[in-house]
This record gives C-alpha cells, structure tokens and sequence, in this order.
C-alpha cells in the first residue's frame, strides 16, 4: 500500500529533505549506484555507527564486498529486485564491522526512480537477538528446574510406594482417601480404585472411628496432635493411627500413618518363597539399569521394574500395568504389531531399534530384545529396553555414521522397512545440517535459512543429533 496523492500532500521535496526522511526511516541507509556501489551513508543510530565507525572506507565499494561471505547472495538478490522493480522484501544481513564481530541488520532495498540510485533501509537486530538469546536461556533454565521437580516428585513417589507401613493421603476436610501406597492396600484388603475416596474414619469401629475422626480434626485446627489407638473393624486389628498435615497447592492434606499397636502386628500377607537363586535374578532385573516388561499375548503390561518406569516417567507399577506397552513404546499401532508378530512367529527379536515416549513428551532412542515364553494356549512376553541415547550421541558426536550401508542392508527382514527408512533419513538430515553450518561458518541463522528451516527448529535438530557447543553464546548467529 502506497501513498494515494503523494504530489498533493508532500509536495515537491528537495535532496535535503528526501535525505532526512530517509536517515529518519532506518538505523542505516546506504545509497547505491546502478552498479550496487555504495555512495553514501547515513546513521540514525548513534550506538550502530560506533558501532561500524570503519563506515568511511566503504564508500566507493560495493556493497556485496562489505558484508560477511553468507550474505553476498542476499545483497544480490535485494539489488535485482530493486533493479527490476520486484516489491520490496527484508532480508537478514551481517554487516562487516572493523575489529569486531559482524553486526546483524534488516535490509531493504528500493530504487526511487528510473535511472535513480537505490536506497538500502537497514534496521538494527542486535537487541533483538539478545532478547532471542535471553528467552533461549530462560527456556533452558525452566527446563532444567522442571527436571529437577519431576525428580523430587519421583523419589517421592518411590518413597510413598516402597514404604513397609500402611501409608496413606487425606483430605483435611471431608477425610477421605486420595491416595494409599500398596501396604495399606494390603491392610485394607482393597484395590486403589475401591479404596480411594472411601472415608477413612469409616475403616474403623465406631469407638475407633470417632477417635481418628477427633484426632484429624485436632491435626486441621492445631497443625499437631497426639496419636490414637484404633481397631480396624473388617481385620479386627488394633492400630496406632499418626497424622500430620501439608498442603499441596492450594489444597489441604492429611499424611496418615499405620503402625501395629503394643502386643499386635500389622504385615501384609507374604508371596510364597522362592529359590534362592530365582529369588536373586528377580531382584537382578528389578534392580538392572535396563528396562524390563512382562505383557500378556494382548500386549498388555503385567509387570514392569524400575527402570521402565524412569524412562516412562510413572511414580508407581500400577500405572503401567494392564495398559499397553504401545502407549510408551515407538508409533502406536507400527512397531509393537511387529514386534508381537514377530515374537509369535520367531519366539524371540534381538536389537529392535525404536524410541520411548514418557508421559511428559521426553522420547529416547532403545533397542529391545525380546522373548516369548509359552503358558499353555496364553503366552508371555518378556522385553529387555536398553536406552542408547548416549551412545548415539557419542557416535555423532565423532561424526561417524550410526550405521554403514552394510548394516542397515543386513538387517532387511529382521526390522521393519519404516524403521530403515527412518533411520537413513537421519543420517541425511544430519549430514545436511552439518554440511550447512560448514557453508555457513557456523552461522546457524544463516543456516537455518539454507535449509528452509526455523531457527527453533534447526535447535531442535542440533540437540537430536548432540552437533555444536549449545550452551556457550553463538557469536556468529544473532
């Protein structure tokens, strides 16, 4: 959109005043000859032509000639658009400072006439970038603290869930159960969904259930109180009942903790026994660095140890059992079909490459080998989820491919196509990133506009793939 009567309400401006307009419109102009020769400058920016105070030895040069080497193409293209008269566009510039860093401008360029010199418009981005640089670091900063708290969370989890005593959360002010670790289950004998939002005064016998309801209430008023002692009606058990109170966000709890009364025990039922040695590769697996699930033939999660449950992000096992392993594991409804079929036809799949997903959003690159063991018509599988992140990393790092030609082509038949193709489209994505940042002097603005991406985006990649220093300050992207 331009001016309607240009003649009528601007009048016949001279040289003069053209001029000033001009410095006014942008931090710097430059004037340019047919030829894209600079013949003069201005600045309307103090800071900026400090900032490039060599300005006076550009005059007579061309443009192309006092920009960094990725950005000739650009000068280029904006002094061909103006040339043929194309509407004008911005592009992203670094100017060459004398002894310091290239500093980053907007450019535009337009010619004001037929057979008139071209007018350049440049803004200053530098404080832009600073502002990208400075909300890259708070990102990063929030990132790391939100790790930090999901760690809290889950130690606190494991804690709550591992604990020998009957355990459980209240509301301070109705005093039903939102919450009881596996011990008080057991107690109880209740599931966690029957037992969760049942009251908990209501567990006891009535001259029990008005203590405990008496001791809450002193808990909620004082923030202390002593503890009870109370008969557990269904177990006719006698209880010591402990309480304290927290508060959670803007809620109210009760902590509650069961411990046996003087002359009573309270201990849940214990699993028969097992051999020695069965009893010691059980506490290998659970305790192993490696993932392991058990899932019937529906593929469907029956057991699961520790270390899935780090890399899925849940706090206890009942939130990974009898949902499906496909919900955490590669793209549902792709790469579980083919490892179940291939379990069923084979019995056993080695080093099948895919990815995890937690319940946060976090994927990390595994292999899995898996087995089926036959029970009868209804068999179970068993999946041993090695994380290899970090020795890809490592592999990339070293810019060494993650598989050869050889490799990938021998594992036709063993994986699946998609899995292969996805795979080499890695390595081609990285090989391309790479070869920008090389073109670009490592100027990744410059080379996420090589390659058609944003700048977040191009981020992203760089962290995926562990390429470059992303914790130290880019001096050559603004």
């Amino acid at each position: 959109m331009v001016f309607k009567a240009p003649k009528r309400t601007l009048g016949d401006l001279d040289a003069e005043a053209a001029g000033a307009l001009i410095t006014a419109a942008a931090d710097i102009a430059l004037i340019l000859d047919a030829e894209g020769v600079i013949r003069d400058i201005s600045f309307q920016n103090d800071a900026l032509a400090r900032e490039l105070e060599g300005n006076k030895s550009w005059s007579g040069k061309r443009w192309a000639d006092t920009v960094t080497p990725e950005s000739r193409a650009k000068v280029d293209s904006l002094l061909h658009d103006a040339a043929v008269g194309a509407a004008p566009r911005w592009r992203h510039i670094n100017q060459g400072s004398p002894g310091s860093e290239p500093v980053p401008l907007l450019f535009s360029a337009i010619r004001v006439g037929t057979d008139r010199p071209v007018v350049a418009f440049g803004r200053d981005l530098r404080a832009l970038s600073a502002l990208q640089q400075r909300l890259v670091d708070a990102q990063q900063a929030v990132e790391r603290d939100y790790a930090r708290l999901r760690h809290v969370e889950m130690r606190y989890r494991l804690l709550f869930e591992m604990s020998a005593e009957p355990v459980l959360v209240l509301d301070a002010f109705t005093h039903r159960i939102t919450e009881a670790n596996p011990a008080a289950r057991r107690l109880f004998g209740e599931t966690s969904h029957r037992l969760v939002g049942r009251g908990f005064p209501e567990m006891f016998e009535p001259a029990g259930a008005l203590a405990v309801r008496d001791l809450l209430g002193g808990v909620r008023a004082s923030g202390r109180a002593d503890d009870v002692r109370a008969r557990i009606g269904a177990q006719a058990l006698d209880v010591q009942v402990f309480a304290s109170l927290f508060r959670q966000e803007s809620t109210t709890l009760l902590l509650v903790r069961l411990a046996g009364a003087p002359g009573t025990t309270v201990v849940a039922a214990e699993p028969a026994a097992l051999p020695p040695v069965k009893s010691k590769l059980l506490k290998l697996i659970e305790n192993g660095p490696d993932g392991f699930v058990v899932t019937g033939p529906d593929g469907r999660i029956l057991a699961a140890n520790a270390a899935f449950l780090d890399m899925a992000q849940l706090a206890t096992e009942d939130q990974a059992c009898g949902e499906p392993l496909e919900r955490w594991i590669g793209r549902p409804g792709v790469e579980m079909d083919v490892l179940i079929a291939n379990l069923r036809q084979r019995g056993s799949v080695r080093l099948f490459a895919t990815t995890v997903r937690s319940e946060y959003g976090a994927t990390a690159n595994v292999e899995i080998s898996a087995v089926a063991v036959m029970n009868g018509d209804a068999p179970c599988f068993g999946f041993a989820i090695r994380n290899v992140g970090r020795r890809l990393t490592e592999n990339r790092s070293g810019r060494e491919l993650p598989r050869s030609v050889e490799q990938l082509t021998e594992l036709v038949g063993r994986v699946a196509l998609k899995d292969l193709v996805r795979e080499t489209t890695d390595v081609i994505e990285r090989l391309c990133i790479e070869a920008a940042l090389e073109l670009t002097n490592d100027n990744r603005a410059s080379a996420a506009e090589m390659l058609g991406l944003s700048r977040q985006s191009l981020y992203s990649k760089l962290r995926r793939y562990g390429l470059g220093d992303l914790d130290a300050e880019n001096r050559n992207d603004p």
